[in-house]
């Protein structure tokens, strides 16, 4: 688990729909802009809107008490955090703001998320479908999830990252059989032999020598504000916009346009949240999870930026292969703008895998164009298609 720890949650209000997304990657309310939405932070703190779903409309949540402007009465809620408190807290916050806001009721309801939420989305859903079945009635009309580069299975998670590693030619063949061969996966390990550990250490030299959340991104060497902006664009994003999004989130301008921080907290916003640091539960796996949302029919769609080294496809891959699922439509391209956005293959159940090519971990901000293609299918219920047929 990351010492820094911080999850958002965004909703978005599609036509007769209501989505809400929920994030995990260790920052604040404003990264959602950059990992699930096309926003540029420019260098001299001043946000490019690239583009942006038309039907939608977002509103932010951000949770677990903590991160970004958000904060608990209690301080104990910052030492005694988890996976199971997170869940109660989003769901009886999703039920609060029906009750705000009933027009929302019974409308169809989908949960996205990337990273870690691969535990926060798939822990609500659940949430959801057993307080409805409890009730005898539907409560939150759930629909289906969507997770990107997610941490489903803490085993095939760790393989599937050293194993992405040596076929990207990020670590030496040596080095990548010998973690293949002497390293021991399984959660409950609790040591190592001292062949897997200096296998594991030459890895993490390697890996530092670039950007592990897309590993053909250029590197930040000069974090610095200007007064004029650099130029930039979705297709060539300012490796340093991580600095430009601290300061652009501790301007009183954005905070009062924001209405944000407005019990005026003793610490700046940071990207990883330093207030929380007790993370109690969290489980190895959440695959039982995602065979039960097949049970109920849920669509379940999980997708993958494909230079994404931290939680790669062959994560993802080796994680759904856990699930022995059968398939239903076998690995092909999908097609967006007459080249391919991706590949995806389809499994009975309704649960679909779906790359999408050139993107990194945050996939809309390396992607933004594609990352639209796939939430518009996934919320129309349409598959991903290779037009060229």
């Amino acid at each position: 688990m990351e010492q820094c720890r911080s999850s958002d949650h965004s909703e978005s209000i599609a036509t007769g729909k209501l989505f809400i997304e929920t994030i995990f990657l260790g920052i604040g309310v404003l990264f959602i802009l950059l990992v699930n939405f096309p926003f540029i932070l420019l260098a001299n703190a001043y946000i490019v809107l690239v583009s942006i779903f038309p039907e939608a409309n977002v509103l932010f949540l951000e949770s677990p008490a903590g991160v970004g402007f958000s904060y608990s009465n209690k301080s104990s809620d910052y030492q005694n955090g988890g996976d199971t408190s997170t869940a109660i807290d989003n769901y009886v916050f999703l039920l609060n703001w029906l009750e705000r806001f009933p027009e929302y009721k019974g409308r169809d309801f989908y949960i996205s998320g990337e990273s870690y939420a691969g535990h926060y989305v798939p822990q609500l859903a659940h949430t959801i479908i057993q307080h409805n079945l409890i009730a005898n009635k539907t409560l939150i009309n759930l629909k289906g999830i969507i997770i990107g580069n997610a941490v489903i299975n803490d085993e095939t998670d760790t393989r599937g990252m050293y194993d992405y590693f040596g076929s990207h030619a990020i670590t030496s063949d040596e080095t990548a059989f010998t973690i293949r061969n002497y390293c021991n996966f399984s959660p409950n390990s609790v040591t190592q032999s001292l062949t897997c550990i200096d296998a594991v250490i030459d890895a993490s030299y390697n890996i530092d020598a670039i950007d592990i959340y897309n590993i053909y991104a250029p590197l930040c060497f000069d974090g610095n504000l200007t007064t004029k902006p650099k130029k930039t664009s979705w297709q060539n994003i300012d490796p340093c916009s991580d600095y430009y999004t601290r300061a652009y989130m501790n301007r009183q301008d954005v905070q009062e346009a924001l209405h944000a921080n407005v019990t005026k907290l003793g610490h700046d916003w940071e990207p990883c949240s330093r207030i929380l640091v007790g993370w109690h539960d969290s489980p190895a796996t959440v695959i039982p999870l995602l065979k039960e949302f097949i049970k109920y029919k849920l669509r379940v769609w999980i997708y993958s930026g494909d230079t994404d080294a931290i939680v790669p496809i062959t994560s993802t891959k080796y994680s759904i292969i856990a699930m022995k699922l059968p398939i239903k439509t076998k690995w092909h391209p999908w097609i967006h703008q007459r080249e391919a956005g991706g590949y995806v293959q389809v499994y009975k159940g309704d649960l679909t895998l779906a790359t999408v090519r050139g993107a990194g971990h945050q996939v809309p901000s390396f992607q933004p164009k594609r990352a639209l293609a796939l939430i518009k299918h996934f919320l129309s219920g349409k598959q991903l298609t290779d037009s060229r047929r």
